[in-house]
């Protein structure tokens, strides 16, 4: 597999991965295929097992998602830049304390927005938990599913 082909997989993976924060865009979607069409290029048998793995997490966060509420971030009052603090908060949590610290990342994100737009801590912790109970949920599930595909596949190519 060429140089061109790895960075044109990675550049699907990004996109899928900011995807994920814009409405509209099927995130997840380009994430998986751009691990398939990665697969489809490499030969190995992880490129492959790591697809199988990535179709099993993109389902299993689909079933965790249809159990949460539906999406109505615009009801809750979060917009564009709300959601690029929490993406980028979920990113710095998850280098920081590997995988798991997106979850405290995202939210952090969150609170942070908030608490710059409404000024106040106490009322920043409320707004907080309502995004998050209005479909932050449902959004946080969703990237971390990429995140962790998207690591797995980093992992896989870096390790040849």
């Amino acid at each position: 597999m060429g140089a061109w082909d790895l960075l044109l997989a990675g550049l699907v993976l990004l996109l899928g991965l900011c995807g994920v924060l814009l409405p509209g865009v099927p995130g997840s979607w380009l994430v998986w295929a751009g691990v398939l069409w990665w697969a489809l290029k490499d030969p190995r048998p992880a490129a492959w097992w790591l697809c199988v793995g990535a179709t099993a997490v993109l389902l299993l966060s689909q079933v965790v998602r249809w159990a949460l509420p539906p999406r109505r971030l615009r009801s809750s009052g979060s917009d564009a830049r709300m959601l690029a603090y929490a993406g980028c908060g979920s990113f710095l949590g998850f280098v920081l304390l590997p995988v798991i610290g997106a979850v405290p990342g995202f939210v952090g994100g969150v609170c942070l927005h908030e608490r710059l737009r409404l000024g106040r801590r106490a009322e920043a912790v409320a707004a907080t938990r309502t995004v998050m109970r209005s479909g932050g949920w449902s959004v946080l599930t969703e990237l971390f599913a990429c995140q962790l595909i998207t690591a797995a596949w980093l992992a896989v190519v870096l390790r040849g």
